[in-house]
């Protein structure tokens, strides 16, 4: 066993169901629990949006306060620093004596080349800790994944086990770290979002916040048993699950909620809402796979089809559909709600992203990274890969068009939703997300 290791937390912010700690620990006598908030994030893309923009940054600062606390219980602490991680933390492992590296995989083209900066200077173990179905359980190689989602699906589900979740363990050992302050708004120069109180839901980041939504959702409200029939809602906590932004940072992990509605299906019921929350957990997988398969041809403008489309780049155009001013009803009232929460439901995001490539012929690519900088729940296979699919260059032959005012009419029949987000938004809020872009 090795004096000590360095463990760092990337999008898993748990100490439950994270196998890079459980090894860290294995082989090492003391571990020293870091995270870098990458500076990057935190800049300017290609198309003029912070990467990292306000709401999913305090859902974040909230969810490291969140793991920060739990490893102070267990006799640790978390090292948090503003940087770049390939260049931090070598320079870390040798202040620390720690040379080896324990982490989660990521899978996207700038993560994996942050991992392969960082093995030419350290011993790096990485796990994969993010997926419902491990990859050493699946049924074929990554080049071989089907294209076709109903394909991997059926082969999953006949094949590959899902891993039960890992305990926590019962004590971390980490005496060598120095007491660090969060990172805050103030600290990091950025002005805080203001809340609106027409948001569906006040997330909070962190696990304690993600297993009470779970409770809530399973056992509370057992809102579970009829999701298949209100998941398409617009309106209220409760028409989905709204799991998705504690998975996105790894809060909680896709295990967890699967050996929670596991045993929701054994002590409650079992039917075609529970089969479905399970149907949507192995689509995000599957976004991970074909990030894995593909690499950087998710964010080429003909996706994984390599289509040549002849995308329109208009930002005027663009502004309009980004602050919810195309003059559809349906579109502007989510869009809206999205510049003012950092949250949109799934309906409201297929048709908005339909009406910015299809109606208005704009780069998909650009409505994906408006969508990273401002939601909560971005996380960058699902993101790209349902945008990719809504462009007609992703995982579906198909070019789905959707006909907004029939959508209107389908799911805001009474046009209460539409009424609640196209009115009169407080002027702090107004002012606020005019500098968004």
């Amino acid at each position: 066993m090795m004096n000590r290791g360095i463990l760092w937390f990337r999008n898993d912010l748990r100490l439950r169901d994270n196998e890079a700690l459980i090894h860290a620990l294995q082989h090492c006598e003391e571990i020293i629990p870091v995270y870098i908030l990458d500076q990057r994030h935190l800049e300017k893309d290609r198309w003029g949006f912070v990467r990292t923009g306000p709401f999913r940054l305090r859902f974040l600062l909230e969810s490291l306060e969140d793991l920060k606390k739990h490893l102070q219980e267990k006799g640790s602490d978390l090292l948090i620093q503003v940087g770049i991680p390939e260049k931090l933390l070598p320079a870390l492992a040798e202040e620390f004596q720690a040379p080896v590296l324990f982490a989660s995989k990521e899978y996207a083209d700038e993560e994996v080349q942050i991992e392969k900066a960082l093995q030419k200077s350290l011993e790096c173990h990485f796990f994969h800790t993010s997926t419902l179905i491990h990859p050493e359980d699946c049924p074929f190689a990554t080049d071989q994944l089907p294209d076709v989602f109903t394909q991997f699906r059926k082969r999953i589900e006949k094949y590959s086990p899902v891993r039960s979740p890992l305990e926590v363990p019962a004590n971390i050992s980490s005496s060598s770290i120095p007491a660090t302050a969060l990172p805050t708004f103030a600290s990091l120069g950025i002005a805080p979002p203001p809340q609106d109180k027409r948001a569906a839901v006040g997330f909070k980041g962190g696990s304690v916040a993600a297993f009470e939504r779970m409770d809530h959702y399973f056992w509370e409200t057992e809102a579970v048993s009829s999701y298949k029939e209100t998941r398409n809602g617009l309106i209220g906590e409760d028409y989905s699950t709204k799991f998705s932004p504690w998975l996105a940072n790894g809060s909680i992990s896709a295990r967890e909620i699967y050996d929670g509605l596991e045993r929701y299906e054994q002590e409650v019921v079992s039917n075609k809402s529970t089969y479905w929350v399970k149907f949507e957990l192995l689509w995000r997988d599957y976004f991970k796979y074909v990030t894995i398969k593909y690499g950087r041809k998710i964010f080429s403008p003909g996706g994984i089809q390599d289509k040549k489309v002849p995308w329109k780049n208009i930002p005027k155009v663009f502004r309009k559909w980004a602050y919810g001013q195309t003059g559809d009803d349906f579109v502007d009232a989510n869009m809206k709600e999205l510049l003012y929460t950092g949250f949109m439901s799934n309906r409201g995001r297929q048709n908005v992203a339909s009406f910015l490539v299809h109606r208005l012929k704009q780069d998909w690519r650009m409505g994906a990274a408006w969508f990273e900088s401002l939601l909560i729940d971005y996380d960058v296979s699902s993101n790209y890969g349902n945008w990719m699919y809504a462009a007609g260059v992703g995982n579906d032959p198909r070019d789905r068009i959707f006909n907004t005012n029939r959508q209107a009419e389908m799911y805001d029949a009474q046009g209460r939703y539409r009424d609640l987000w196209l009115s009169e938004a407080g002027e702090e809020i107004r002012n606020y997300a005019e500098h968004l872009f």
